[in-house]
């Protein structure tokens, strides 16, 4: 694994050719062709996980000179009490529509929500959701951030959700920002698994260095509801077109090799009342199909790690020998 420190990526547009690393290191090429086939509980096809963003974001957050966490100028009135709208209404009913079918969340929290509305917290753990971690608001980027500061967040991303009942086994970076050594950090504290990369429709092993078990799961940037409905501006109709298509074509090529599917929803976005009933078309349309498992997060990567991290370990070092 390549091991460069923030400062050294940054100062590293000006060297040589063969000092800049042409991808991260932290996986090889792995064509899904010839893989070692990956099987769920009960022969499922699609492992389908929803993973709600239940976050905060900070009136006055701190500045960060690599991103602005507000469109308009901080306080923006506007986006922080829209974003506010997802924990005071729009969580209520995508966590209705969810528990109607007995589908479960895997929440990726922005922690400090435990302290500020410790209501829905015991609420998403008494319905058997898991929390993993968002960090503490989705204003804190990683960004630029020491990793002594990183090292903090993560522990007490640790503390924080042990309160509610769980072990934190997964992690999604504050707005997708890590740095180089995030992932090995991450190993480190004991996580499983790390959300953070798109590159893949099955749990991959990822090479953090050491003889750490880590390992990606599914999340999505494409079946979301902020990509669909405000980047791409799609219509409630068009999300739920491409939602099912998405699921169809995962449900058919799941037969040969299993797949993940994971949704990934803001209650500020998806809660609203002109959109709720389609999120409830979609989870209705998913139901009605036999061979789908719906687990959480953690238990995706629990029965990877139990049944299939080794054997595919062991294929992709077979691939890098046969390629080399």
């Amino acid at each position: 694994m390549v091991q460069l420190t923030d400062t050294q990526a940054r100062e590293s547009s000006y060297l040589a050719p063969e000092a800049r690393p042409a991808d991260t290191g932290d996986y090889p090429y792995a064509p899904m062709r010839g893989r070692p086939k990956l099987t769920w509980p009960n022969n499922a096809r699609v492992a389908f996980w929803i993973a709600p963003n239940i976050e905060h974001y900070e009136w006055r957050p701190p500045i960060n000179p690599n991103r602005n966490p507000y469109p308009r100028i901080c306080p923006d009135v506007m986006n922080y009490s829209w974003r506010d709208y997802g924990n005071r209404v729009g969580f209520r009913r995508i966590a209705q529509e969810m528990d109607k079918r007995g589908i479960r969340g895997s929440v990726s929290l922005s922690v400090t929500v435990c302290d500020h509305f410790p209501q829905i917290a015991r609420q998403m753990t008494d319905m058997g959701w898991e929390l993993f971690s968002h960090g503490l608001y989705n204003t804190r980027y990683f960004y630029g951030m020491p990793l002594e500061d990183q090292r903090a967040v993560i522990r007490n991303s640790k503390e924080t959700i042990a309160r509610f009942g769980q072990r934190l086994d997964g992690w999604l970076t504050p707005a997708i920002t890590p740095s180089l050594e995030t992932q090995r950090l991450l190993a480190e504290e004991g996580l499983r698994y790390t959300l953070d990369y798109f590159h893949d429709e099955q749990p991959m092993p990822l090479d953090v260095g050491g003889e750490y078990r880590f390992m990606t799961v599914p999340y999505s940037i494409e079946m979301n509801d902020i990509p669909l409905l405000h980047w791409n501006n799609m219509s409630v109709d068009q999300m739920l077109k491409s939602l099912k298509a998405q699921f169809d074509r995962l449900y058919a090529e799941g037969a040969e090799n299993g797949k993940v599917m994971c949704f990934a929803i803001h209650p500020f976005v998806l809660g609203q009342p002109h959109r709720i009933d389609a999120f409830a078309e979609f989870l209705d349309h998913v139901k009605s199909h036999p061979e789908v498992w719906y687990p959480t997060a953690r238990e995706i990567a629990a029965h990877y790690d139990a049944t299939h991290y080794d054997r595919m370990t062991q294929w992709l070092a077979a691939q890098q020998e046969g390629a080399a």
